[in-house]
């Protein structure tokens, strides 16, 4: 199947001739670039007059739906070794003809759905900003959306275009699509009707040379010839914008400045730095009875011995410079006995998954545990259950994005400092644990049931970390998900592929030589080139994340990481189901949902005057109770199966409660008047009963306004006829105006004397 699918890739990719059809709408200042896709909406990007004090600015459309990325960088770099870019998206309520609902009627703060759209461009650029270290920003807003078409692509390419327009050194362009699979088809940039019926839903960046730059999506069990597809349909459609791009700045595009080089480090200290410790660094790398804290602690005491002796010997080097020669010597070590020996620093192939412990119902009060561990990697997840008024729900603008308003299921991921022996703040979210926990939440999100009767929460937290716990999440997610019971319709697993290449300069279209790894440490992902996130079930995919660091890579090494990952995952789930492999059947601290039927004219004393019952109901028991109007049922959420018996003994008590008589329909009885009101007269037909209206139009055959125009006084009695009980309202109908003609039978009297 592999070279089945590595074959693919060699299809006729787009020429500067097959862009013919890209038509430039010129003016005097602002050309536009209109790009066509197949039966699809064009995508028009600009280069407008907007923003010019900015280093580059470029706005793109699709149908009605409007985006604008500025650039600015600084002149001087930075005292940092790796660049510094930040990305900022933000969706203004104003850009769908919303209000912000808050009470000071603006924006604030960032959402859940900003942060991951900013990550998401961030991925596709940085990789190919190369030694450059000046501080830059990219704010990305969103300038009006018609609720079809997908504003995150058009942030990728207006970014891309920007600072490609821009004088800031890149080595772009990119061009981004979402690619959807519906009914096995591929469709480019599909509606968010359409992406509603995908089965897949993926960003896909790519560089010139159909080089990829980023991938992230989701799918449902996609299976893997469709996903190979997708991909390299999605690579096909990113070269027309990246030529159309490329065109664009060479008719409006600014001569990028020139970079004083960043305290270039002298070969004389990087040879002196390498005899000392080349040698030592090997013994390190190849001391496989290492762990993670004991490696780094070897490397820590090689580089303040070293760094040491220059000092005493040679006072006048830059001990800066030595340190940063030590950082680039140690990474061609680890990279190259990778390379040129296929030896890992833990003594794994390349293809070899490390150690896995699973454990689940750890802890008996929770409605679901698992503990997942593979190698120093542990996550402790936990589910609870909740009622179906705690889904998540969305901000108005995100939901017009993405289509969803509520969340019935949700994770939320936690890194604390400890799982890396490091202090730090705890209780404030940054965006890297949003990011990860979105990630495993579509992993998982495919196998849960769509009509689960609860509302459901996982929570990860990382124990400790060394490589991949987003992907950990995800097993142990699965597994908790199982423990609580849910019936999730197959087992999830996840697994980290890695990349280590050798290439001439920037030139990654024709790389020398690669090794993929599978499931790799933390210090693989920091000294490799690629960390592609795989997760899926033993049918298909469920989820991806290539997070790529070198400025491309062939479509032929995405398809090999591919197969390493869909190879992983299901010798994973293998050792996952030896733990638990099918739903847990019962548990006594699970919650309990049941459907009431109330009657009609018995709701109004069940729920209490003002909601009393149901709120008593809520503090005593923590029971919960949801009104159906589709079913015209009471849904009822208990904690435990304990409450829930005590709800429904308060609600038969209410029901069944002063039990009224049966009253025939078309049946005469003797009513007693109990108050006086201008639209009628209060009656009951027995001790127990509710008063129910009898309206002025059913008192006599003559038209009344006012039911003391007939002598009535309370306490008297008179004879009604009996009509059944109101559909809607669930009162009594009655009348005495039908029987002001001759008397057709007795009156019954069900008034106690």
């Amino acid at each position: 199947m592999l070279s089945r699918s590595i074959s693919m890739i060699n299809h006729h990719f787009p020429t500067r001739k097959s862009l013919s059809l890209i038509k430039f709408r010129n003016s005097s200042s602002s050309p536009e670039i209109c790009i066509p896709f197949t039966d699809r909406p064009s995508l028009a990007i600009s280069c407008t007059e907007y923003a010019q004090f900015s280093d580059g600015c470029a706005v793109a459309s699709c149908g009605d739906t409007s985006v604008m990325v500025t650039a600015v960088s600084k002149s001087k770099p930075s005292s940092s070794n790796f660049m510094p870019l930040t990305v900022d998206y933000r969706q203004k309520a104003a850009a769908a003809g919303r209000i912000p609902m808050n009470f000071h009627k603006r924006e604030y703060g960032v959402s859940e759905h900003e942060i991951l759209t900013s990550r998401l461009i961030d991925r596709s650029l940085r990789p190919l900003f190369q030694n450059y270290y000046c501080e830059t920003q990219l704010i990305c807003n969103l300038l009006a959306i018609d609720g079809i078409h997908d504003p995150e692509v058009l942030c990728i390419n207006a970014a891309s275009a920007a600072l490609a327009l821009s004088d800031i050194p890149w080595n772009g362009p990119v061009g981004a699509v979402r690619v959807g699979l519906i009914n096995d088809k591929v469709i480019i940039n599909p509606t968010r009707r359409e992406l509603k019926e995908s089965a897949l839903n993926m960003v896909v960046t790519a560089a010139s040379q159909s080089l990829v730059v980023m991938l992230e999506g989701s799918g449902n069990n996609v299976l893997q010839q469709h996903f190979l597809k997708a991909i390299k349909t999605g690579v096909k459609e990113c070269q027309k914008i990246v030529q159309s791009i490329s065109e664009l700045q060479k008719l409006k595009g600014k001569a990028k400045r020139s970079v004083e080089p960043v305290n270039e480090i002298d070969e004389a200290i990087l040879s002196g730095i390498k005899s000392l410790i080349e040698m030592k660094i090997k013994e390190v790398f190849q001391d496989f009875t290492h762990d993670k804290l004991s490696r780094d602690d070897a490397v820590k005491d090689i580089r303040l011995n070293v760094l040491e002796k220059l000092k005493q010997d040679q006072p006048e080097t830059n001990m800066e410079m030595a340190n940063e020669a030590f950082n680039i010597i140690t990474k061609q070590i680890f990279r190259n006995l990778i390379l040129e020996n296929n030896i890992r620093c833990d003594g794994r192939q390349l293809d070899q998954l490390r150690n896995i412990k699973c454990d689940v119902d750890m802890f008996k009060p929770l409605h679901g545990s698992a503990f997942f561990q593979r190698g120093q990697t542990q996550v402790l997840c936990t589910i609870a259950l909740d009622s179906q008024n705690s889904v998540l729900h969305m901000d108005p603008v995100s939901s017009l994005i993405t289509g969803l308003k509520e969340k019935n299921f949700f994770l939320h991921y936690e890194f604390p400092p400890y799982a890396t022996k490091e202090i730090g703040r705890v209780g404030t979210t940054v965006r890297r644990e949003v990011g990860h926990g979105a990630l495993a939440e579509k992993a998982l999100r495919p196998v849960i049931p769509p009509n689960f009767p609860f509302t459901i929460r996982l929570t990860s937290e990382v124990l400790q970390s060394n490589g991949s716990s987003s992907m950990a999440t995800v097993c142990g997610g699965s597994l908790a998900l199982l423990d609580a019971g849910v019936p999730i319709s197959n087992a999830v697993a996840g697994v980290a592929i890695g990349l280590v290449t050798q290439y001439d300069g920037t030139d990654t279209k024709h790389i020398n030589n690669y090794k993929i790894l599978t499931d790799i440490l933390g210090i693989e992902d920091y000294m490799g080139d690629m960390d592609f996130k795989i997760a899926g079930t033993n049918k298909g995919f469920t989820a991806l994340q290539a997070d790529i660091k070198i400025p491309g890579v062939p479509l032929k090494i995405i398809m090999e990481a591919i197969q390493a990952g869909y190879d992983a995952k299901s010798k994973i789930i293998e050792i996952m189901n030896s733990s638990i492999s099918k739903p847990r059947i019962e548990k006594k601290c699970w919650p309990v949902v049941e459907t009431v039927e109330i009657p009609a004219n018995k709701r109004s004393k069940f729920i209490g005057p003002g909601g009393t019952n149901i709120r008593r109901l809520l503090v005593n028991s923590g029971v919960q109770v949801t009104f159906q109007e589709d079913e015209g049922n009471y849904l009822i959420f208990a904690p435990n199966q304990d409450a829930m018996f005590e709800a429904k003994e308060f609600i038969n008590n209410i029901v069944n409660s002063d039990k009224e008589p049966v009253l025939e329909f078309g049946g005469i009885y003797t009513a007693k008047i109990v108050e006086l009101k201008e639209s009628g007269v209060m009656v009951t037909l027995y001790d127990s009963m509710k008063p129910a209206l009898l309206h002025n139009s059913q008192l006599d055959q003559r038209k009344v306004s006012d039911p003391r125009a007939l002598n009535l006084q309370v306490g008297q009695d008179i004879q009604v006829k009996y009509f059944g009980l109101d559909p809607v309202s669930g009162q009594m109908r009655l009348s005495r105006k039908v029987l002001m003609g001759p008397a057709s039978s007795a009156a019954v009297n069900l008034q106690k004397s």
